[in-house]
């Protein structure tokens, strides 16, 4: 260790799901650098790419350091005084003019805490604000495979030491689960196959034997070909699928219906492809699969899901150690739920995530007359963006609790500056793994920056339930975590250290019996027709916008990257448009708006296929959610991005 050194225990917050265990290096008071935890049993030290960047944009001096109000068009510093009484006196107006459902709070993915709970407690208190329903990320994977399992549940990674063979459906780690990657890499040492999945060469090919490209949306058809072949040979998992299974005659039915041909048509993979990937389900048992969040970015996710999780069953690796289908876990699950508050209050209004805007506008009774938004930018991630600025701009007072002046902060009234997550102490659980760790506060806030808990504690003192909310941090991460400390953990241990959640299984399922209402796993019964796009004669190519190595969504600096956004096409596709590698081009779509890029050649990528990386500014010329619709799943209310359709045509 340097001299003067100090090194910290902490947990990384993002919206991803490796929550890395990590150490703060500090040096004359400031972090200097950000290292993997090497006692973190899931990322072993390991750290992704981006956490050098998120250290820089920590520093970076664009970073807001003093609350802001906005006047005539432009930014003036106030102190926190003034602008939590005017945050107070406008939500009380708010409740007394038009009720509590007049406020909206837009809670967002962009920090995963425990106490962040309170922030929505405070809305409760309030009276019970509108809040969200649906999600822009992994809702329809959850109640799709809730539909099956029951309530959600994985195989611990630590899991993936058994497995003999292992399919990425969807999923690149490389790019944007980083802290799976020694499990993966001590996988492919003990030479564990590793079958990617995807429509274009991810990061993760690299770490593939074999690549299959299905067609965007199809892969429901892809489990069902597979399925229809191990059944075909004999293969199947009889005893699971009589003891264990519901529905089955129904499945059966529904692939005897479907012809072979017509399957490999729809998902456009060979018959020597799915006849591989079937011995790989059995033959190389025990499979794990790994669902990425890409398959529910379309209106019927639920299906390909439920088409994967199917296979899982009929293959005979559904609680089996080593193999199992399996997404994410519940990262709020080991907390106590009734910190939320919901029970405070009646059912209130909700806004479907997806439709943010369209829901804003429409809002009559009451309308919108204050929203706050915290860790979010919904105007650059959210769909059909321009919309949800015009929603933003219609509404009379916007709070916004960020660190930087983005896309959304430029609708908005009032700027509350935060903390970044190694300036704050609070408890971390994950989406990717059964580990809970310790956020330590390795250095101060810098400037006036507050973490949120703070900033809600001081508007809190304003209301006549200050009583009942404002306490200390102790005590309230105490009530938060007493699930977790009720099942032996020590209070002490978890501020070491990453924890696992005690209960969490590590083979979910092995037992045969499923958190159903018969106890058993359900199989699905239908796949709805493989009908062509409705806008692919006008709009060719599916647009999928994917997440990046370099940077987590939308979490950059004013004027990063700036510049037209990269597209990659197929190479032989962007020739035949007279589109050289690295040439401006348009990129439009049925949402009349359009979008300057320069144009990438890829070899390896399906023709019908454009993909550019998520989370670009608006400002900086990118923000490609102008593009998309704003649209909603059919089961779990997510978000179908990769329904977009756009045509790209060149530009001199």
């Amino acid at each position: 260790m340097p001299t003067g050194e100090t090194q910290v225990v902490t947990t990384c917050t993002r919206d991803c799901p490796s929550a890395c265990g990590l150490i703060a290096h500090v040096q004359g008071g400031r972090v200097v650098k950000l290292s993997g935890n090497p006692a973190h049993p899931v990322n072993q030290g390991t750290v992704c790419r981006k956490v050098p960047a998120f250290l820089r944009r920590m520093h970076s001096p664009q970073r807001v350091l003093t609350p802001l109000r906005r006047r005539g068009g432009s930014w003036s510093p106030v102190s926190w005084k003034d602008a939590l009484d005017e945050m107070a006196e406008r939500l009380k107006d708010a409740v007394e003019r038009f009720g509590p459902e007049s406020i909206l709070y837009y809670m967002g993915f962009g920090e995963r805490t425990a106490l962040k709970l309170l922030n929505a407690r405070f809305f409760a208190l309030l009276g019970g604000v509108t809040t969200l329903r649906g999600t822009l990320c992994g809702g329809t994977g959850y109640a799709a495979q809730s539909q099956d399992f029951g309530p959600r549940v994985s195989h611990d990674p630590l899991d993936l030491a058994n497995a003999r063979t292992i399919v990425l459906w969807g999923r690149n780690p490389v790019a944007t689960q980083f802290g799976l990657m020694p499990q993966l890499r001590r996988a492919r040492d003990r030479g564990v196959k590793v079958v990617l999945i995807d429509p274009r060469a991810s990061e993760s090919a690299a770490l593939a034997n074999v690549h299959i490209r299905p067609r965007p949306g199809r892969d429901a058809f892809l489990a069902l070909a597979v399925a229809k072949r191990i059944l075909e040979q004999g293969w199947q998992d009889q005893e699971f699928l009589a003891l264990h299974a519901d529905n089955l005659e129904a499945y059966l039915d529904m692939l005897a219906r479907e012809p072979m041909d017509a399957l490999l048509a729809a998902c456009d993979v060979d018959a020597a492809t799915v006849d591989a990937l079937a011995c790989d389900y059995v033959q190389g048992r025990p499979t794990a699969t790994l669902l990425g969040w890409g398959l529910h970015r379309f209106t019927l996710g639920h299906e390909m899901i439920r088409a994967v999780d199917a296979l899982g069953a009929v293959s005979g690796n559904i609680g089996l150690a080593g193999g199992g289908v399996s997404q994410g876990f519940e990262e709020w699950g080991p907390y106590d739920q009734e910190v939320w508050g919901a029970d405070l209050h009646p059912p209130r209004r909700t806004f479907l995530m997806p439709q943010i805007g369209r829901e804003i506008l429409a809002a009559t009774d009451p309308p919108v007359a204050v929203a706050v938004i915290s860790a979010a930018n919904p105007v650059c991630m959210a769909p059909n963006s321009d919309l949800v600025a015009q929603a933003l701009d219609a509404v009379p007072f916007v709070v916004n609790m960020n660190l930087f002046l983005d896309d959304t902060a430029d609708h908005c009234d009032l700027f509350l500056p935060c903390a970044a997550f190694y300036e704050q102490r609070d408890l971390v659980a994950s989406y990717g793994h059964n580990m809970v760790g310790p956020l330590l506060r390795a250095v101060d806030p810098p400037g006036e920056c507050r973490s949120q808990f703070d900033i809600f504690m001081d508007l809190a003192t304003r209301f006549p339930f200050a009583d009942q909310f404002v306490h200390s941090e102790e005590l309230w991460l105490r009530r938060i975590l007493r699930p977790l400390l009720e099942k032996g953990v020590a209070w002490d241990e978890l501020w070491r250290g990453p924890v696992r959640i005690p209960d969490a299984p590590m083979v979910p399922w092995a037992d045969g019996r499923f958190d159903t209402p018969t106890g058993r796993f359900q199989l699905l019964t239908e796949v709805s027709a493989c009908a062509d796009c409705r806008d692919a004669a006008r709009y060719p190519f599916s647009l999928l916008t994917v997440g990046g190595a370099r940077y987590l969504c939308s979490e950059r600096e004013p004027g990063d990257g700036a510049g037209p956004a990269d597209l990659s096409m197929a190479s032989d596709v962007a020739l035949r448009l007279g589109i050289a590698d690295g040439s401006p081009a348009r990129m439009t779509s049925p949402l009349g708006s359009s979008l300057v890029v320069t144009v990438r050649h890829d070899a390896t990528l399906r023709p019908d296929v454009v993909v550019c990386e998520r989370g670009g500014w608006l400002k900086a010329g990118q923000g490609v959610n102008r593009l998309i619709p704003d649209m909603v799943s059919a089961v779990g209310q997510g978000t179908p991005y990769y329904e977009a359709r756009v045509d790209v045509e060149p530009l001199a």
